[in-house]
């Protein structure tokens, strides 16, 4: 079986696959201390809980935009699955599409395997979001390629930041309010968070769409969303097409079965 390791700012999520096939997906809060012992330890009790063991895993590909996640998480499969894994960002690796931005490299890893899994998925062109830490929305075209981005903050971070910056404002958490005028502190924070952020999709969908026809001569964009968050946006806006919770897990799988 493969394991496939999506290691971003928030989450590390572990993705058990046989055969193509996603079996389970299982998520740790992001930690720079953690040793190759510790993941081993939190994995291994995972696997035994679903009746599976370090044994059953034959192969490894890890995608991190963190880079101090990535030595730990190396030597685990190294020391404990003895696996090499297929490292996202490697140059030995052929991900079947190319970077068209001005610095190719300079884009998150997830965002490369996020097109790769979009495309295969679904064809192109396409606007591709993913719902993290920070908010992405990437353009894919026709043939698959990355060519650009726009990055805002991701709704937990205007959280953050609305706590932080007001002292009367309490922390909250996300959810769809019903009206958009609140009338306590909590809803109103929750109105104009949600409502606000689900606005600026629907933004940034809108201009994204006519720049694409024009500067990239690309219509019709399937919008594609990823992410946690994602779940909860889509119901609330229609220029969501798709959402699809592991699009990034079946990209490296799509990946590695290139990579073969």
């Amino acid at each position: 079986m493969l394991l496939a390791i999506d290691a971003g700012n928030t989450n590390v999520c572990f993705a058990l696959f046989r055969e193509k096939k996603l079996l389970h997906t299982w998520r740790a809060r992001s930690s720079f201390k953690y040793t190759r012992d510790e993941w081993a330890v939190w994995l291994g009790e995972i696997l035994k809980l679903n009746s599976f063991s370090f044994k059953d895993v034959k192969e490894t590909i890890l995608c991190s935009v963190v880079p101090d996640l990535v030595e730990s998480l190396q030597e685990f499969c190294h020391q404990y699955l003895n696996s090499v894994p297929l490292i996202i960002g490697s140059s030995s690796i052929n991900l079947g599409i190319l970077s068209k931005i001005d610095r190719p490299g300079e884009e998150g890893a997830d965002m490369m395997v996020n097109a790769v899994a979009a495309h295969t998925l679904y064809s192109g062109p396409l606007l591709v979001i993913d719902f993290g830490t920070a908010t992405t929305m990437s353009f894919i075209d026709r043939e698959g390629n990355f060519c650009g981005t726009a990055i805002a903050p991701g709704v937990n971070c205007s959280l953050d930041a609305l706590y932080n910056a007001a002292a009367k404002l309490p922390m909250i958490s996300v959810s769809r309010p019903q009206y958009v005028i609140g009338t306590n502190t909590i809803d109103s924070m929750r109105a104009g968070v949600f409502w606000g952020y689900v606005s600026m999709i629907e933004g940034l969908v809108k201009r994204a769409q006519a720049e694409c026809a024009e500067r990239f001569d690309a219509h019709q964009l399937k919008v594609v969303a990823t992410g946690g968050l994602g779940g909860l946006i889509k119901p609330a806006t229609d220029v969501i097409d798709i959402y699809n919770p592991d699009l990034t897990l079946n990209g490296l799988a799509i990946i590695h079965e290139r990579n073969k």
